[in-house]
C-alpha cells in the first residue's frame, strides 16, 4: 500500500503545476496586446507613425499597425476583406465611395486634418527646365511632369482639377508621368526624374533638403482627411479611442507641426 500511496503523491505534484501553468497562459491570454490596424492615405505616413507611441502608452495593451498607401488602393484592399479597423482618406470623395458601399460606419466619419497641393521641383534643376509656376509647365522645355493616378490618388485629381481651372490639362497630359501615390510622386521629384510633380505641403516638407516647392497651387477641391471605422473591424472600442485621439489637442498639435491644418 505504502508505494501506491507515494506514487500517487508523486503524480499530484506535477499535475498541480500543470494546472498553475495552464492558469498562467489563460491569464497571459487574457491581457494579450491587441493589434489596431490603421490604412491611412500615404501622405500620413510621417506624421501618424510620430503619433503611434503616445497613443499606444495612453492605451496599454493596445498595438497600432499601418498600411499606408493611395485612399483609392487602401479602400479596395477593405472592399476584397482586408482586416482593418481604421479608414484615413485624403479625400471626400474616396471616404464617400466607401461609405456607399457599406465599409465604412457613416456615424463615425470625421474630418481630422487638411492640407494643401504645392507644384515642386527637384532642389538640383541641373539639365532640367526652369519651373516656377504652373503656368511654366507649358513650356516646351517641360518633359515630365508627375502626378498621382487619377483612379486611386486623390493628389492626382486634385492636381488635375488644378491643370484644368489653368486650361492647362490637354497641353500636358502627354507628358505626365503617373505615379502609384503621392509620396511615389515625391521620390520622382526628389531624383531628378521629372522637371516637376504635384504633392501636398507636407510632403515636400518631409524632403525640404530635395525638393523645393515653386507655387502654391489653388483651383481644386479643399484637402481634407476624413477618418471613419471599417463596418467589420474587430476593435470597434479602441477604434474609436484612436479617433478621438487624433482629434485631442496633443495630436492636432503634431499634425500643425507637420505643417497640416485644421479639419
Amino acid at each position: 500500500m505504502f508505494p501506491s500511496r507515494l506514487i500517487r503523491r508523486r503524480l499530484l505534484v506535477p499535475v498541480a503545476a500543470l494546472c498553475l501553468g495552464l492558469s498562467s497562459l489563460a491569464a497571459r491570454a487574457q491581457t494579450q496586446t491587441q493589434t489596431l490596424t490603421i490604412s491611412a492615405a500615404a501622405s500620413l505616413t510621417n506624421v501618424l507613425k510620430d503619433l503611434a507611441p503616445r497613443f499606444e502608452a495612453s492605451r496599454p495593451g493596445v498595438k497600432l499597425q499601418f498600411n499606408f498607401a493611395a485612399s483609392g488602393v487602401l479602400i479596395q484592399q477593405i472592399a476584397q476583406g482586408a482586416p482593418v479597423d481604421v479608414f484615413i482618406s485624403a479625400d471626400e470623395e474616396t471616404m464617400s465611395r466607401g461609405i456607399a458601399q457599406r465599409l465604412l460606419d457613416p456615424a463615425s466619419r470625421k474630418d481630422i486634418a487638411s492640407n494643401q497641393v504645392v507644384l515642386v521641383v527637384p532642389a538640383d534643376v541641373t539639365g532640367l527646365a526652369k519651373v516656377s509656376s504652373v503656368a511654366d509647365l507649358a513650356a516646351p522645355a517641360v518633359k515630365r511632369v508627375a502626378i498621382g493616378k487619377l483612379a486611386s490618388v486623390p493628389a492626382g485629381r486634385y492636381a488635375r482639377q488644378s491643370l484644368e481651372a489653368a486650361r492647362l490639362w490637354a497641353a500636358l497630359e502627354p507628358r505626365l508621368i503617373h505615379a502609384d501615390s503621392v509620396r511615389q510622386v515625391l521620390d520622382y521629384v526628389a531624383r531628378g526624374e521629372v522637371d516637376a510633380g504635384f504633392v501636398y505641403a507636407t510632403d515636400a516638407a518631409v524632403m525640404a533638403d530635395k525638393v523645393r516647392v515653386v507655387s502654391r497651387v489653388d483651383g481644386h477641391d479643399p484637402v481634407r482627411y476624413p477618418a471613419a471605422l471599417v463596418s467589420d473591424g474587430r476593435l470597434k472600442p479602441q477604434a474609436a479611442d484612436f479617433l478621438a485621439f487624433l482629434l485631442g489637442a496633443d495630436a492636432q498639435a503634431t499634425l500643425a507641426k507637420a505643417g497640416f491644418g485644421r479639419p
